[in-house]
């Protein structure tokens, strides 16, 4: 039994083949790369939702180099943390898959036993982290609208992706954990400097969600030296800095060989009240 359910009736979907199927005759096709789309029409707001080929790209690039690899281990251990023996996990806006990957390794070297599913709604992302992890379920999906039955996840993974804080309640059991990843004031601090002419801290506060009780947070912070330039032209592409920077700030970034800055993230972890 998969742990995705079928978006238009809500029954549970089976794997058959090349293909998920609900009891209501309902069927999605899985696509070459191993994902399914679970996203109905009637929730996509563009042609091409998600993040574009270019994004994606750059992610692939800068993630693969390693210079995330703190933050990837901190999920890693925090996953194993808090799950239990038999864990079902849903990594929401999983992107390429390159934090899903690990923490399911990392779960499975635990002794654990997981099941696990991601979703996100850029199909070019998700061509990457299906052939990344074939143990792992990929699907094209809106947080605000999970393809998942009710109080069936453990553990949900959410790193700079939207807090659907009512459909992460509506799927988690009682008691179930939330991993949220955001970024700490000073993360990328450097990069903004060269940006822009008078950048800005993000925001830290208190992060409290109706129907979630704070179990903790971790702090990662690691400075990062990036000596190869297209790595550098991939982290910028990556962030939401690609959107909303001056055109003079990015021939100051273009000019750049190579550049030191502090990768600094928040990660806070929830339980859902009984």
């Amino acid at each position: 039994m998969s742990l995705f359910r079928c978006p238009i009736c809500a029954a549970p979907l089976i794997r058959e083949g090349r293909a998920y199927r609900c009891s209501n005759g309902h069927s999605y096709d899985i696509a070459r790369e191993g994902y399914v789309h679970l996203l109905p029409p009637n929730k996509k707001h563009s042609k091409a939702p998600g993040d574009d080929k270019d994004m994606v790209a750059a992610r692939v690039r800068f993630l693969g180099a390693g210079y995330y690899e703190p933050l990837r281990r901190t999920l890693e251990e925090e996953a194993v943390r808090y799950a239990e023996e038999s864990v079902c996990l849903l990594d929401s806006g999983c992107g390429e898959g390159y934090y899903t990957a690990g923490i399911a390794q990392a779960l499975r070297e635990a002794g654990k036993s997981p099941r696990t599913a991601g979703i996100d709604l850029s199909k070019s992302a998700l061509r990457h982290a299906a052939r990344r992890d074939k143990e792992t379920e990929f699907a094209v999906a809106s947080a605000y609208h999970l393809p998942v039955a009710d109080t069936s996840i453990d553990l949900i993974v959410n790193c700079f992706s939207p807090m659907a804080g009512e459909e992460f309640l509506r799927v988690l059991r009682p008691g179930g954990r939330l991993l949220y990843v955001v970024p700490a004031p000073d993360h990328l601090w450097e990069l903004k400097e060269v940006l822009y002419e008078t950048p800005y801290p993000n925001p830290e506060e208190d992060i409290l969600y109706p129907g979630f009780s704070t179990l903790g947070e971790v702090k990662v912070e690691n400075a990062i030296t990036i000596t190869d330039h297209e790595d550098l032209m991939a982290l910028f592409r990556m962030t939401p800095y690609c959107w909303k920077t001056p055109r003079e700030g990015v021939a100051r970034l273009e000019g750049l060989d190579q550049l030191t800055v502090r990768a600094s993230f928040r990660v806070l972890a929830f339980q859902k009240d009984a």
